[in-house]
């Protein structure tokens, strides 16, 4: 069970798609009045209009090709960190629902998100999924679109709706090390920016994906400014996600590893490939770092998801207590969506890069 593990619900067996259906009589009965002339003319004006707006489309994602059709109208984001992106390219009256929460929402999102229904705070069954008749889904993770997720993208195929999966999770090695998987080359803010651009592109909004784009970089820029790169390269971080008794650690080269690379700083465990390694206290005790940095959880999948219970853990285990940054109360903590690759990344970088600057190490 790594860091993202949701309670999962049985995936059920769907009754047919009724979207797929309607549109199948819709169709009938158009060709079945006026002789078909003036369905053949509206035919041939949506043709139109779907090629004058850019549709259909072919998206390469994940090793796939996923075609869209028409602009999807009835989307299901799956994990929070889609929803964000949706939410934040101006989607919400696109989107039927969401699900796999671990965060508040930024206070910008807060009121759009209000306006789409939330089908569960963890996985939803596939038949919850169908219910909203969505003609797009999209995920954070290939495991929330496989076996023992929602559904597998195959299942959502057969039933005529494409699916997408965050670009971050796909460039993983094929091996799994971890449980989370390894990454052989680091993580950048690029494959985030691509996701962003991608999901403007489906929906037909590039521009605001562009906007969107722009804004996270300009934030990125300024979030670094002022750090002493000498001080920045003698400083070490620990990134705990969540579990008390086997934490999962941050590797190198995940969304902490963004973030560490962008102040300049060092991760402790930057000498392992995988995502979220489970370290014994012993050896973070030995490796002391200077900070560290922790998930502030709202899901109840695994022990210790708040800070508030982290902090308590760390000040009273006899182990981790007699840490540096735990004697010296040296916390930064973020929320779970910063701690992954999702646009609230740059959000961690920002309040690491604050920690940062405020940081005068022993000489």
């Amino acid at each position: 069970m790594g860091p993202r593990t949701q309670r999962i619900f049985p995936v059920l067996i769907a009754r047919p798609f009724r979207s797929a259906a309607l549109l199948a009589a819709g169709a009938l009965m158009l060709t079945a009045c006026g002789g078909g002339g003036a369905a053949e003319s509206g035919k041939d004006a949506g043709k139109a209009a779907a090629s004058a707006a850019g549709y259909p489309l072919t998206v390469e994602n994940c090793g796939e090709k996923i075609r869209i059709g028409a602009e999807p109208r009835r989307a299901v984001s799956l994990n929070q960190g889609t929803t964000e992106i949706m939410l934040s390219l101006g989607l919400a009256d696109r989107m039927v629902g969401t699900a796999t929460w671990t965060d508040p929402l930024p206070k910008a999102l807060v009121k759009a998100n209000a306006k789409v229904p939330r089908l569960a705070d963890n996985y939803p069954s596939f038949e919850k999924v169908l219910d909203t008749e969505p003609d797009f889904v999209a995920s954070s993770f290939l495991s929330t679109l496989g076996k023992g997720g929602v559904a597998t993208r195959a299942q959502f195929a057969k039933v005529g709706v494409p699916s997408y999966v965050s670009p971050a999770d796909c460039t993983k090695n094929d091996k799994v090390v971890g449980t989370d998987g390894a990454r052989s080359t680091p993580l950048t803010m690029e494959i985030i920016y691509q996701e962003v651009r991608d999901l403007a592109k489906i929906f037909g909004v590039e521009k605001r994906g562009d906007e969107v784009v722009a804004g996270l970089k300009a934030r990125m820029a300024a979030a670094v400014k002022g750090i002493d790169p000498a001080k920045a390269k003698k400083t070490t971080f620990l990134y705990w996600f969540a579990n008390s008794e086997s934490p999962y650690m941050a590797g190198c080269c995940g969304a902490p590893g963004i973030i560490t690379n962008a102040v300049g700083a060092k991760n402790i465990f930057d000498d392992t490939h995988d995502e979220w390694p489970q370290i014994n206290w012993e050896t973070v005790a030995d490796r002391n770092p200077d900070f560290l940095v922790i998930g502030d959880l709202t899901r109840k999948a695994q022990t210790a998801e708040t800070a508030a219970k982290k902090i308590e853990f760390l000040e009273t285990n006899p182990v981790t207590k007699k840490m540096d940054a735990v004697r010296h109360k040296r916390y930064v903590l973020l929320s779970g969506q910063a701690m992954n690759p999702t646009i609230r990344t740059v959000e961690g970088v920002e309040k690491v890069a604050a920690a940062l600057r405020e940081y005068a190490p022993a000489k």
